[in-house]
């Protein structure tokens, strides 16, 4: 069933905005000099903006390896700070930054997004990463990962976290000042994980988080739709959307979202944008939908989407020229035609979602 089946808003809209944007020669034609695209104050006007457009939420892509262009090295904050410095900046936004399972320790990564949904007061989600390529491994002193250890090391450290952020029950924090009581030491619990490859004790040096759990975003080739919130579908053709949708639904994902490249017309038409991206860049085949045209054509390519998923992730081609247009044509008709509603301030990202809070496992089982 999709989001406007069940009565809520017809489709979410997510952003990606790492960098300049999803093109490999989006920094050239962005009219900004290298790097200036992962500076505090661009990370913060492009969040700003997508906000103000009314945007559901923002991702931020990241890589082991910090981006090279123009033959050197950028330097990247990692996108959990990035999002974290974001959460103060903003209040209705969800934030989801990219944290690798393959290349961070699963109990850090708990913690940092169980901080980052305090800090935002209950924004926050989690793009599942698996890098695995033989450079980004080598960072934390790693050689190989087959297939089968890879799936394995998924699952492990999605579930770790999700016990982890169980591990603190919502009402251990007593705060009672007249018998000096803060902690109900019966309500925090060790969760003692032992997977294939690390192990886990727990409890979580932070309070469980205030969505209960944070929003799991997991890109559909990586096969954790039981464990995710939301599926990202990356496919080529509206019926293979519709189709890998379903199949995410029936393996237990309450949402899926399509992964959608946009280049859109600007002060240059689209095609004439695209054709000089490509001479600068050569452009990976991602696997993604591609709309490459004007914001009309676009609304009638989400309009049709809405019909079998429940949101929609975009990627603009160059962000300096592709978000302003998705704020002043795509978005507004999106709203006009009742297939988008923006988040509420103040509202966490699972309410934006309509996903319902977890009860937490403990205080269940304990009834």
């Amino acid at each position: 069933m999709t989001a406007r089946a069940a009565g809520l808003p017809g489709l979410h809209l997510a952003l990606e905005a790492d960098g300049d944007g999803a093109h490999p020669a989006a920094r050239l034609h962005s009219g900004r000099p290298a790097g200036a695209a992962l500076t505090p104050a661009a990370l913060r006007d492009t969040a700003l903006a997508a906000e103000a457009a009314g945007l559901t939420l923002v991702t931020y892509a990241d890589t082991p390896l910090p981006p090279r262009a123009g033959g050197r090295t950028l330097g990247r904050i990692e996108a959990g700070t990035r999002a974290a410095y974001l959460s103060g900046l903003t209040d209705r936004i969800g934030l989801a930054p990219t944290l690798h399972v393959t290349t961070t320790e699963p109990f850090h990564l708990a913690t940092q997004l169980a901080s980052l949904d305090h800090a935002s007061r209950g924004r926050a989600a989690w793009v599942v990463g698996a890098a695995a390529d033989a450079a980004g491994l080598a960072t934390v002193g790693r050689e190989s990962v087959t297939p089968e250890e890879l799936a394995r090391e998924i699952a492990d450290v999605v579930d770790t976290a999700r016990a982890l952020w169980d591990s603190w029950e919502d009402d251990a924090i007593v705060r009672d000042v007249a018998t000096g009581r803060f902690l109900d030491a019966d309500r925090v619990h060790h969760i003692d994980f032992e997977g294939a490859a690390f192990s886990v004790k727990g409890p979580l040096i932070t309070p469980r988080p205030p969505q209960g759990q944070v929003v799991v975003l997991a890109p559909d080739a990586l096969d954790a739709d039981a464990r995710a919130d939301v599926v990202l579908v990356a496919r080529d053709t509206v019926p293979a959307v519709a189709a890998r949708a379903a199949t995410a639904r029936r393996n237990g994902a309450p949402l899926a979202f399509a992964e959608v490249e946009v280049v859109l017309d600007a002060a240059t038409p689209a095609a004439e944008r695209l054709a000089a991206l490509d001479a600068d860049a050569e452009r990976p085949d991602t696997g993604r939908l591609r709309h490459v045209g004007s914001s009309r054509e676009l609304v009638r390519l989400l309009v049709e989407l809405a019909g079998s998923v429940d949101g929609v992730r975009l990627h603009p081609a160059v962000l300096a020229v592709d978000l302003p247009v998705l704020a002043a044509e795509v978005l507004p008709a999106l709203a006009a035609a009742g297939l988008h509603r923006p988040p509420v301030p103040g509202a966490t990202l699972r309410a934006s979602l309509g996903l319902p809070r977890p009860a937490n496992r403990h205080a269940a089982a304990r009834g």
